[in-house]
């Protein structure tokens, strides 16, 4: 009569201090079975676990060979059984949850007698003779039967179809033959004779719901005593029936805890962001070692040290992995609990499904190693208390809704598993142990086997994550956490890394080996000087039908920085410019920059406001203006120099030399928006510049006689490589007229008659180019660049059907690391990769980190915030000390540079190129999950009426904006919808769809969100109350407003979002069924709502088909 609670496993781990906690408790009284051996009448009164009335029990009798007569017991399934059955509906392609053992036999007479003494073990254990029933019940039941013959076939394989293993595994697979789980046993045995190794394959197949590790050897156990007459000394079976009424008791205390233990979470922890998708296969990896022996035994020296359990260690050190691989301090995964503890006596030698599944979280944030390894202990001994609570309950207490997951990882920590497979057969005479599957319950799977002293890792993962890396990652952590422990207790956890040294060079060092010679000395207005030395009669500036010569715009920028240097300008004195698009922007920018000054260029169609702000903010020595733009500052307290008047040209026009002038100075300022409402001012060096000048010449090479067209507004940053590379590198830079960069007609235009090489666009412009039949005939184009946005999928495949022989650069580049820090190519013919263009890797002297908010290297392929160093990283904000210091830090990593951190999220692919995810301060989430809207507005741009697509989150729903193509008619909500759902999952599909003539551009061509307008009430299928239509709504209303206890149902209620989870789903589909209606479980994942559940429901009269047996005789002795 003495038991432990299982929180004594976790809090006293030395088996004195267990004897101690072991304390004496009154058993729970269980009712016993009320079904008579002889009965041929089961009434409700004889059901002692479940309430049914009369029709229900005869729908469950006349699903059982034999009746009455053949069923010994009724009851419910235990809480993990729920959820498996679940797994069984939902699952379209096969069950996840049916196994396999394949064994070899030396003589056919071995495998006749295994075969004979597996059925005598079902006859011995009731839940092995247990079916399971859900279509003649409002609940799941299991229904046990008195006598279940074991199914045995013998299988003969083709003569090419590979090896008999393969082939009997192919067979069997439970997507070509499954189990049927409403037949008993939940057991069959299938062999072959393998002549040529002459032996005899038996490929035996279970299912989870009635057994799991412990039964399996407890099992193999029972049939070696059996075969070797040793029957009799076994104990009397475990009746499963006794763990399921246990498990009913208790579960207000499991909610209570689970509320408060889970209740402020809402969000999952998706590691490695992976979520899955039903009906999507999954290439699952599975990668097995031994922890390395020195680290076992450091480990276990450390835990008797700290007084707790080696479990704790691995639980804290898979949460390091899991949190870094997520983002998350706060993070859940499941463990799994072995369910016996307090099953009852006997349970530890039952057979049946006892483990569970249960979510442990640990909120590590702040923590050092030693508290975080006391709260690990703590918080697995107080789940151990609630080992029989369904994972079901724990997700409904969160805040997390169905059927997003609460986690998708696991740790199954094993104590006293056999050393190999093959020791499970110990006794089975002539057996080898060849092949099994394992259930892939979570897409990541830790299994920790405590052989005492070693330990055994095995873990499996998607290949796209890969299952070496998680155990690389696992003992990573484990060796920090064991060298803290000895060392330093009190070290954060956040400072410990999980990246073992091979991928952290890869990722400091590989990704970063950018250094490149290049004139390092030199301004920028020197390349250009050193330009002009090589081609001073080349032509340098085009506006128009006005040129200029190198030689020329050479004298005319020495005029005026003379001029300004008589002025007062000098290193880092801020000189304004206020000009439209023409030769006098060249001046001007070229001539401050001679005179040593730093331009802050002032666009003229600024409003009156911001242009005061910027001249206030920044306080210029002058702004240079002309006649067009002279009344717009004539009102600021600053000097004005005119290029319309003649006192700027000044006699000297040989190259200035500025007294200390280096590259460590400014050579602009330009302003970007500020998070608090007001611009904040970039100071950028020329240093930064020299390099990006230098990337450009060795991506796109010598360019004699090269054009490119310039047309950004030059108050963005995107306009100074257009503005200077072509006058380094010996082209011809063109200007697009004044607001020429809004009219792509006129871009096209202008590059065939100008036969242009090569433009920049950002990418909402860049389709609209793309969008006109002209872009088709602009063959002199070479090189087209992109920055500033997404580069979709959409764009990319029009841009290739357009300009097959051109290049496409996807850049990236925030303002303060100097317009471009990284660049990916799109070769002309070359594939287009899914959703949206990588953006790439580190352009030259260049290094990109992708880090977590504690400034470590995140894992590849997770999320991160970018943080750029090198010598692109400008000095800082100007007037803005608290900011750049947040802003621009020390890097960690290389002595002496300096890292901007970009609040850009980011991820490397497995080409390693970074994918640009959006801005970590706009991070869209929806229902706890982060969404890529990008992958949103990819599928909606494949509609064949659709021209531009924008996805917004707006008062948590996804609301999509399109304009259409000439001549398309709009299609509908209900038909875009239907469109997105085709390949993507519900939670990811719009609410509102706001048409559009065309989406709003900001001045520098990019989609400005912000002019987006709110969804009107049109834009939106109305989940206002309206009543179910028809016979089928109004009975599925009836049947919603049942099963989730709610009032009344509209026919546009969406199932979830009423309180509904996967095991309300399960009792749905079992009332509809009743009702003589035909769906499942699935169907309410893609089908939510009512209206549209109905539409997708067989109306037709369920008939339930009785096998056409009789009852076996099961006594009679039956060969192979």
């Amino acid at each position: 009569g003495l038991r432990a609670d299982g929180r004594v496993l976790f809090g006293q781990p030395t088996l004195a201090s267990r004897a101690a906690a072991v304390e004496g408790r009154q058993d729970v009284d269980i009712p016993a079975n009320g079904i008579p051996a002889d009965c041929r009448h089961i009434t409700p009164q004889m059901l002692t676990l479940v309430d049914l009335d009369q029709e229900s029990i005869d729908r469950v009798l006349a699903t059982v060979p034999g009746g009455v007569s053949n069923v010994q017991d009724i009851y419910p399934l235990a809480p993990l059984q729920e959820g498996l059955l679940y797994h069984h509906m939902t699952f379209a392609a096969h069950d996840p949850y049916q196994q396999h053992a394949l064994l070899a036999f030396s003589r056919r007479e071995d495998l006749d007698a295994f075969a004979q003494a597996l059925q005598a073990v079902i006859e011995r254990h009731d839940i092995l003779r247990t079916s399971l029933v859900w279509e003649a019940a409002e609940q799941p039941l299991q229904v046990v039967w008195r006598q279940a013959r074991l199914p045995v076939e013998q299988w003969q394989p083709t003569a090419e179809g590979g090896s008999l293993a393969e082939q009997l595994r192919e067979h069997y697979h439970p997507r070509h033959n499954p189990l049927d789980i409403r037949q008993a046993p939940l057991l069959a045995l299938a062999w072959a004779e393998d002549r040529p190794n002459q032996r005899w394959l038996a490929l035996l197949r279970f299912h989870h719901l009635v057994n799991d590790a412990t039964s399996t050897a407890l099992l193999m156990a029972e049939i070696a005593a059996h075969m070797n007459g040793r029957q009799q000394p076994l104990a009397p079976a475990f009746a499963y029936r006794d763990y399921v009424a246990r498990t009913r008791l208790g579960q207000a205390s499991h909610a209570a805890f689970f509320r408060e233990y889970l209740a402020s979470v809402d969000q999952p922890t998706l590691a490695f962001e992976w979520q899955e998708r039903a009906g999507e296969p999954v290439d699952q990896q599975h990668a097995s070692a031994l922890l390395d022996h020195d680290l076992s035994l450091r480990l276990r020296h450390q835990v008797r040290q700290f007084g707790v359990s080696a479990a704790s260690l691995f639980h804290l050190a898979w949460g390091l992995v899991l949190g870094r691989s997520s983002g998350r301090e706060d993070l859940l995964f499941g463990t799994v609990l072995l369910g016996r503890l307090q099953a009852g006596a006997g349970a530890d030698r039952a057979l049946g499904m006892f483990i569970n599944t249960l979510p442990l979280r640990l909120e590590l944030a702040g923590l050092t190693v030693a508290a975080g390894l006391r709260q690990t202990q703590e918080r697995l001994s107080a789940l151990l208390a609630h080992e029989q609570g369904p994972l079901s309950l724990a997700q409904r207490c969160s805040g997390v809704a169905a059927p997003t997951p609460l986690f998708n990882a696991l740790l199954n920590y094993r104590h006293n598993v056999a050393a190999d497979a093959q020791a499970l057969l110990q006794g089975v005479p002539g057996a080898q142990w060849l092949s099994s599957e394992e259930v892939l319950s979570y897409p990541l799977m830790l299994a920790v086997d405590d052989l005492e002293p070693g330990f055994r890792l095995g873990a499996r993962a998607p290949r796209r994550i890969g299952a070496q890396r998680l155990l690389d990652y696992l003992s990573c952590a484990l060796e920090g956490l064991v060298q803290a422990l000895e060392q330093a207790p009190q070290t954060l956890l956040q400072s410990l890394s999980v990246l073992p040294a091979a991928e952290y060079r890869q990722q400091m060092l590989a990704f970063n080996a950018t250094a490149s010679d290049y004139p390092s000395e030199l301004t920028l207005h020197g390349l250009f000087e050193a330009q002009v030395r090589r081609t001073p009669q080349a032509i340098a500036l085009q506006a128009g039908e006005q040129c200029l010569s190198y030689a020329q715009l050479n004298q005319r920028a020495n005029q005026l920085a003379h001029h300004l240097r008589e002025q007062g300008v000098g290193p880092d004195v801020r000189v304004g410019l206020c000009v439209e698009r023409g030769l006098e922007m060249l001046i001007g920018l070229l001539g401050i920059l001679k005179a040593g000054g730093a331009y802050v260029p002032l666009d003229p169609e600024y409003p009156p406001e911001r242009l005061s702000f910027l001249i206030n903010d920044s306080q210029p020595l002058a702004v240079l203006v002309h006649q067009p733009t002279r009344a717009l500052l004539q009102a600021q307290a600053v000097p004005l120099i005119d290029f319309d008047r003649d006192h700027w040209q000044h006699p000297g026009q040989d190259d200035p030399v500025v007294p200390g002038l280096g590259v460590r100075h400014l050579a602009y300022v330009i302003y970007t928006s500020g998070s608090t409402g007001n611009p904040k001012g970039v100071m950028v060096e020329h240093r930064g510049l020299g390099n990006l000048m230098h990337w450009s010449s060795r991506l796109c090479g010598p360019c004699p006689g090269g054009t490119l067209l310039q047309k950004a507004p030059f108050s963005f940053d995107g306009s100074v490589w257009e503005l200077f590379w072509p006058l380094v590198s010996g082209m011809r830079l063109l200007l697009a007229r004044p607001d020429g960069q809004r009219d792509p007609g006129y871009l096209a235009q202008l590059v065939q008659a100008q036969q242009v090489t090569m433009i920049k666009f950002v990418p909402a412009m860049l389709l609209q180019f793309l969008q006109l039949e002209e872009s088709g005939q602009c063959h002199s184009l070479t090189d087209v660049f992109c920055g500033g946005g997404e580069l979709t999928e959409a764009i990319a495949r029009l841009f290739q059907r357009r300009l097959p022989k051109a290049r496409l650069h996807n850049v990236y580049g925030p303002t303060e690391a100097t317009v471009d820090s990284s660049a990916w190519t799109l070769e002309p013919g070359a594939p287009v990769p899914p959703v949206q263009l990588p953006i790439g890797r580190a352009i030259t002297n260049t290094r990109l980190y992708v880090l977590d908010a504690h400034d470590q290297p995140v894992p590849l392929g997770v999320s991160g915030q970018l943080h750029i160093g090198g010598v692109g990283v400008a000095r800082g904000y100007l007037g803005l000390p608290q900011l750049q210091a947040e802003r621009f830090i020390d890097s960690p990593f290389v002595a002496g540079d300096r890292l901007y951190r970009s609040g850009d999220l980011v991820r490397y692919n497995a080409d390693g190129d970074l994918e640009f995810l959006g801005r970590n301060d706009f991070q869209v989430k929806l229902r706890g999950l982060r969404l890529e809207l990008g992958e949103i507005e990819a599928r909606l741009a494949q509609h064949p009426a659709l021209r531009e697509v924008a996805v917004l989150m707006r008062d948590e729903r996804l609301v999509a904006y399109f304009s259409l193509h000439p001549d398309q008619a709009p299609p509908g909500i209900e038909a875009l919808r239907a469109h997105v759902l085709e390949q993507l999952p519900e939670y990811m599909v719009p609410a509102a769809y706001v048409r559009l003539a065309s989406l709003p551009l900001s001045a520098n061509g990019k989609l400005d969100r912000k002019a987006l307008p709110e969804p009107g009430v049109d834009a939106v299928l109305s989940r206002e109350f309206e009543a179910p239509q028809g016979e089928l709504e109004t009975t599925l209303a009836r049947l919603w407003a049942e099963v989730l206890q709610v009032e009344r149902v509209g026919r546009h209620d969406h199932f979830f979002e009423l309180g509904g989870h996967s095991l309300l789903a399960v009792s749905l589909v079992a009332r509809m069924r009743q009702e003589g209606l035909h769906a499942d479980a699935r169907l309410l994942f893609s089908q939510p709502t009512l209206a549209a559940l109905a539409a997708h429901t067989q109306c037709q009269l369920q008939r339930l088909e009785i096998p056409a047996t009789t009852i076996p005789q099961l006594k009679r002795q039956r060969r192979l």
